[in-house]
C-alpha cells in the first residue's frame, strides 16, 4: 500500500459508535474551558447534554444554568459532595484545579456516575493513585484530546503499520506565553498546592509525553530532566523552562521541551529506520500539517482543526453507552503522573529516574 492509500482509507473515528441513549453530565468546575468548549459541545451532540452545574458558589452556578436549557441544577460544590441532585446526571466532567479532582472523583464515584478528567489525573502521583482506586467500579477516562484528533490518529496507524520502521527518536515542544493568556501571578497554574510540583512539565509537557505513547504504543521505562526559572511569576514553580527525556520501551528516545513562558510554539517529530513523521502545530489551536517521509516520497497534509473537546467527549460517551473500554483511562493517567513526577525528581537531583 502506497502513501496516498494510507490517507484515502483512513478513518478518523474507528470506536463504537452509540447508536442509542444519552449521557446526562454534571460540570464540575465552571472555569473558561468548561464554559466557552465542555458545555457548548454537549449542547450539539445529539446523545450528550449537560445537566448540572458545580461552583464555588450558587450564584455563578445558577446564573450559568439560566443561561441553558437543558442544565437543571446549579450547585454548589459542598451540594455535589452530598449527593444532591444525583438522579439528574450519569457523569462526571471534572475540569477543577489538578489538586482538586480527588475529592469529586471520591464523590461521584461514590453515586456510581462515570468520569472523565481533565490531564493530568492529580497534582502527584499519590493523589493519582487514589483517584484510580476510588474509581474503580466506574468508567473513568482522562481528557486527552489528542487522542481523538486526526493527525495523531493519522501517525498512530502509520507508526502501526511500518510505514516508517522502527521508531527510533521522538523531539515534542510545545511552550506558550502564559501570563498573556492569563495576566493574574497568583493564578492556580503557578500554585504548587494546586498545579503540582510545577507549571511547565505538569500542563505542557504532559501532551509530550502522553501523545508520544499513544502513537508508539508503548510506555516510558526512565526519564532524566532539567528545569529552570527567573521570571518573578514562576518563584515558586521550577519549570517556567524545562526539558527532558524520556526512555520508551524497545529503545525509543524521546526529547521533549516546555515553557510556560515562551513564544506559542508546538511540534511532535517521529523518526523510524525508515522514514519520520512531523507534526505541526501539534498541541495548540491551529491547523495541525502532518509532513509524512519516506525514501523519496513527501506528502504534507493540513488537518482542520476540530473542536477537540467536543470529540473528547464524544469519544468517553460513545464508550459508556457501549460499555467498551476507554483506551485513555485511569490506570493509563497514572502512568503520565509517575513520569511527570520523575521529570522533576531527575531535575533536581540531577540523576535518571526508572520508572
Amino acid at each position: 500500500m502506497d502513501l496516498h492509500e494510507y490517507f484515502d482509507e483512513f478513518t478518523t473515528r474507528d470506536w463504537p459508535q452509540a447508536d442509542e441513549g444519552t449521557v446526562r453530565f454534571a460540570m464540575v468546575g465552571l472555569g473558561w474551558w468548561t464554559l466557552d468548549h465542555a458545555i457548548p459541545a454537549t449542547n450539539d451532540l445529539e446523545h450528550l447534554e449537560t445537566t448540572v452545574v458545580v461552583s464555588s458558589s450558587t450564584e455563578k452556578a445558577e446564573g450559568v444554568a439560566e443561561d441553558h436549557e437543558t442544565i437543571e441544577h446549579g450547585l454548589t460544590y459542598d451540594e455535589f459532595q452530598d449527593g444532591v441532585a444525583t438522579d439528574a446526571y450519569d457523569a462526571v466532567y471534572i475540569a477543577t484545579p489538578n489538586a482538586l479532582h480527588l475529592p469529586y472523583v471520591e464523590a461521584a464515584a461514590e453515586f456510581g456516575k462515570d468520569i472523565l478528567c481533565e490531564k493530568p489525573l492529580e497534582a502527584n502521583t499519590e493523589r493519582a493513585e487514589k483517584v484510580v482506586a476510588a474509581a474503580s467500579d466506574v468508567t473513568l477516562g482522562v481528557e486527552y484530546r489528542m487522542h481523538v484528533q486526526p493527525a495523531v490518529r493519522m501517525m498512530r496507524e502509520l507508526i502501526d503499520s511500518g510505514f516508517i520502521g522502527d521508531p527510533t527518536l521522538v523531539h515534542g515542544n510545545m511552550s506558550q506565553l502564559l501570563l498573556e493568556i492569563n495576566d493574574n501571578e497568583d493564578q492556580w497554574r503557578l500554585n504548587p498546592s494546586l498545579a503540582g510540583a510545577g507549571a511547565s512539565v505538569t500542563d505542557l509537557g504532559v501532551y509530550s509525553i502522553n501523545t508520544s505513547r499513544f502513537v508508539l504504543d508503548r510506555d516510558p521505562v526512565a526519564v532524566s530532566g532539567a528545569t529552570w526559572s527567573e521570571h518573578d511569576a514562576f518563584d515558586e514553580v521550577p519549570d517556567e523552562r524545562a526539558a527532558f527525556t524520556v526512555e520508551f520501551e524497545d529503545g525509543v528516545l524521546a526529547s521533549c521541551t516546555a515553557s510556560q513562558n515562551a513564544q506559542y510554539a508546538s511540534s511532535l517529530r517521529v523518526v523510524g529506520t525508515k522514514g519520520e513523521l512531523l507534526l505541526e502545530d501539534a498541541f495548540l489551536g491551529d491547523e495541525r500539517v502532518l509532513t509524512v517521509t519516506r525514501g523519496d516520497t513527501t506528502i504534507t497534509t493540513e488537518f482542520d482543526q476540530i473542536q477537540e473537546t467536543k470529540r473528547s467527549l464524544e469519544y468517553f460517551a460513545d464508550h459508556v453507552l457501549t460499555d467498551t473500554p476507554i483506551l485513555g483511562d485511569g490506570e493509563h493517567g497514572l502512568v503520565d503522573q509517575q513520569a511527570i513526577d520523575a521529570v522533576y525528581e531527575a531535575a533536581d537531583e540531577g540523576e535518571r529516574v526508572e520508572l
